[in-house]
């Protein structure tokens, strides 16, 4: 089915319709108290997102409602009866919708009989209040939470601990594998939440050094770099390695044309520009020639009047654009590819 477009003000012409946007539309054609149970069952993240797209929405046709509806119609209809081969198609499901890695460790979780309910009740605590929980456990403890977090509430976290436990932490993030059933007691015991499942519970898939680049790369830029040189002061092999598995800023110079295109869509002229005012000239051409002509004017002309910006603020909106591609990457719908140095 052909995209729809929708009339964008900050791009001075149309936007192409996203996932979120016609998650948006489902919901804004359903009665209040159906979409509120819909968004009962989705995580703060996916709340934010779409509640933010539906406040956007602007002058929708007809047309790309019914295309929507349509098209919401036609995916439940090509499904296979519910409850059969169940665990197979919740396997596929997410490794089309995140990618084989990431999809992996949340299918451990829910495959756990509940057993990540716990966890999943601090994703919507702010970053303090988490660190409050878990302040005074044992490392170990403090490692599997945020294993099981998103990377960028896990780094904010983080940033809440000194610097020596914030070594750590990470450290014991890094050579996390799996955990055993006695580990995930013991963590539910901390969330006064009880497990479903017995001994036979098997071990979960969390952690390991590319959680600990995740999370290093939602860091400040200035924890990061004092953190980095840290764990390779402790472990120089561990730290290379997670350095190598980061991908900073600067590093979306070395997707293709059609990745940036795609990117491009998805990111807001706002945060483009906080973004690129902290990029190197060799980024910011790349993104204009992926632009219209028209586009690529206003964009250099946006940037020439912006004036001078608050580190953090470019730091927050290059954080926010890396976090957009990698879950584009992660759906296989762009390729990242190179490391690179800490953000500036």
């Amino acid at each position: 089915m052909p995209e729809d477009n929708f009339p964008s003000r900050a791009q001075g012409g149309v936007k192409s319709v996203t996932s979120v946007d016609r998650a948006a539309i489902l919901l804004m054609s359903m009665g209040e108290k159906d979409a509120a149970e819909i968004l009962k069952q989705m995580g703060p993240k996916e709340v934010q997102k779409v509640g933010t797209a539906m406040s956007a929405l602007r002058s929708v046709s007809q047309d790309s409602v019914g295309n929507v509806l349509t098209r919401f119609l036609t995916e439940c209809g090509s499904q296979s009866g519910l409850g059969v081969g169940t665990e197979t198609y919740i396997k596929n499901m997410l490794v089309e919708a995140l990618g084989e890695d990431r999809a992996g460790g949340l299918l451990d979780r829910i495959l756990l009989g509940g057993s990540s309910s716990g966890i999943n009740s601090l994703k919507w605590m702010d970053p303090r209040s988490v660190a409050d929980v878990i302040r005074h456990e044992h490392p170990q403890i403090q490692a599997v939470v945020l294993s099981y977090l998103e990377a960028d509430q896990s780094a904010n976290i983080l940033a809440q601990f000194p610097d020596k436990v914030r070594l750590e932490i990470l450290m014991r993030v890094a050579s996390l594998e799996s955990v055993q059933p006695d580990a995930l007691r013991e963590l539910n015991t901390i969330l006064e939440k009880q497990f479903s499942g017995k001994g036979s519970t098997p071990s979960t898939s969390i952690g390991g050094a590319k959680t600990a680049a995740e999370i290093m790369n939602n860091l400040e830029g200035s924890i990061e770099a004092g953190l980095m040189e840290a764990i390779k002061s402790v472990d120089e092999e561990l730290g290379s390695r997670i350095q190598d598995l980061m991908f900073v800023f600067d590093n979306l110079g070395e997707v293709d044309d059609r990745g940036i295109q795609a990117l491009l869509r998805e990111v807001s002229s706002e945060v483009l520009i906080l973004a690129l005012k902290g990029a190197d000239e060799f980024l910011k051409e790349k993104i204009f020639a992926n632009m219209s002509k028209r586009a690529a004017e206003l964009l250099r002309d946006d940037l020439e009047a912006k004036g001078p910006v608050r580190i953090s603020e470019v730091e927050t909106a290059q954080k926010e654009i890396l976090g957009i591609a990698r879950r584009m990457a992660d759906a296989g719908e762009i390729q990242l590819g190179g490391g690179g140095e800490a953000m500036i």
